[in-house]
């Protein structure tokens, strides 16, 4: 006869003796409401892209004035991530997500009102606070209270926000661009944020114990010198010249390459003080970002793995839109329907590949996948000016479901292989990494398109086939780091489905 256990930290219901394990009805409603907050915060966060140029034109700046929009917002969730772990042990549940959405909608509504630029930079980082939150807390709920058996699958719903929001906003910002201005991107955004604030606030109630462990200020210094440095400074590569000739041109670069150069140093001192104080922290369990996770080996490759993806697939998502826009000359329209077919894609095999991973493990999935992944982008490599719009299309639908087979597995298998108290940080450094690797991906593909193909132009070519030898050597760097998935695609598992008892180390 099977019998029924409640966790008594989680309220989560686990059924034994053969009996398919659930999730309890309040548990699974928060985990809906998280879903929906982060929908919304995601989607927000892909629509600013396409309305950089109307803001250049709406609000008089200048096209480097305008990246701040985008720069100040990655610069912010660089430095919110890595404490998310600490806040996520120090409060509640519920006054995370109160925290984390309350933020999201005051930065909304401050850009719907915004009357200039200044301001809205200012709503921008009030945004990515608040997003900065949500996914961290999305992915240690989910850890903190789905039974491990089922895991997979609910990891695989939140594959499907992480791809539908940035397939649907591209799309939505462009509509309300061509209507109604750039103002009701965050128009809409904002009654659908207060909606899953107020929603929240009713029915979200705590999970798991918190901590009464002090902050330590140093360690919040350091971490945003040491991410935020770095993750500036990518975001400047290939950005040094801003325009200009003789005097004023070489004085831009060498003030582009003094700010980069200064941007890395700072933050690579700031991150090497920053790991020694947690080690020296953590062993008083007072580390803001405990990096004991790495005594885990298994989460050690699944970090490795995710790095290494998110470093090959946020640069190839990011040329795969210019190749097309500048080597096929096609509008911002079609470039958008070529890439939505994929997003839409890898949202739905989420869910299918949540199961596959519940029940078979890692390596059915993440081998197929890191093959399919590496596959296709040799295929982009031979793409060039000739190329039919449609086989593109059909290469980034296929190279999204290699994605897809590989990101759900990761990120359950990562965090499954941490003690229950070590979740929360756990998902901060899931979110770190991706944001860190994806905006390396992006400052490298980005600053060898634009180069290769600049010195391609140089030799006399024309724009399209210039274009295209950029396309060509940037879509052969995301190939070659690919390869090396192939091989640790064999070594990342599955762990048990039952954790280890608590005080017991990390596996």
């Amino acid at each position: 006869m099977a019998t029924t256990d409640v966790t008594p930290q989680t309220g989560s219901v686990r059924v034994s003796d053969g009996a398919a394990p659930t999730l309890s009805r309040s548990d699974s409603r928060v985990i809906w409401l998280l879903l929906g907050a982060a929908f919304v915060a995601i989607l927000n966060e892909t629509t600013m892209g396409v309305a950089i140029p109307h803001l250049i034109d709406d609000l008089d700046i200048t096209a480097v004035a305008a990246q701040w929009l985008t720069t100040a917002f990655m610069l912010t969730m660089a430095v919110v991530i890595p404490i998310s772990g600490f806040l996520l042990q120090r409060f509640t549940t519920r006054a995370m997500f109160i925290a984390a959405m309350s933020l999201f909608s005051l930065g909304t509504l401050i850009a719907f009102v915004s009357p200039g630029f200044p301001l809205l930079v200012v709503a921008r980082v009030v945004q990515a606070s608040g997003t900065a939150i949500m996914m961290p807390l999305l992915m240690t709920t989910i850890m903190n209270t789905v039974p491990p058996q089922i895991r997979g699958r609910m990891m695989g719903r939140v594959s499907v926000v992480i791809s539908l929001a940035p397939a649907i906003g591209p799309s939505m910002s462009g509509l309300l661009l061509d209507t109604v201005g750039w103002r009701w991107i965050f128009g809409i955004i904002l009654p659908l944020a207060l909606l899953a604030l107020a929603v929240g606030a009713r029915w979200i109630h705590n999970l798991g114990e918190t901590s009464d462990a002090p902050i330590d200020v140093l360690s919040v210094i350091l971490s945003a010198l040491g991410f935020g440095g770095l993750v500036f400074g990518l975001s400047k590569i290939g950005g040094g010249g801003h325009g200009g000739s003789g005097a004023d041109a070489a004085s831009a670069a060498a003030m582009s390459t003094t700010t980069l150069i200064a941007s890395f140093a700072i933050g690579g001192v700031a991150l090497a003080l920053f790991i020694w104080r947690q080690v020296r922290l953590q062993r008083r369990d007072r580390a803001l970002l405990d990096l004991r996770v790495f005594r885990s080996l298994n989460f050690s490759l699944a970090i490795t793995q995710m790095a290494v993806m998110s470093l090959a697939f946020f640069g190839a998502i990011t040329v795969i839109p210019l190749y097309m826009q500048t080597v096929l000359d096609v509008s911002a329209l079609v470039t958008g329907l070529v890439v939505l077919p994929g997003a839409l894609a890898m949202g739905f095999a989420g869910p299918v590949i949540g199961r596959i991973y519940d029940r078979f493990g890692t390596r059915v999935l993440l081998v197929p996948g890191a093959v399919v992944v590496s596959a296709l982008l040799w295929t982009f490599t031979t793409f060039d000016q000739n190329t039919p719009v449609w086989v593109v299309a059909v290469a980034q639908t296929i190279l999204s479901v290699g994605l897809a087979l590989s990101f759900t597995p990761l990120f359950t298998a990562s965090l499954a292989s941490l003690q229950p108290r070590f979740y929360s940080y756990g998902s901060a450094i899931v979110g770190t990494v991706q944001q860190v690797a994806g905006a390396a991906g992006i400052a490298l593909m980005v600053t060898v398109f634009a180069s290769v193909g600049a010195a391609a132009a140089g030799t006399g070519l024309d724009e399209f086939a210039a274009g295209a030898e950029g396309a060509h050597a940037a879509f052969r760097i995301a190939a070659i780091l690919s390869l090396p998935l192939i091989v640790g695609a064999f070594l990342i598992r599955k762990p048990a489905d039952q954790p280890s008892p608590a005080g017991t180390p990390v596996h």
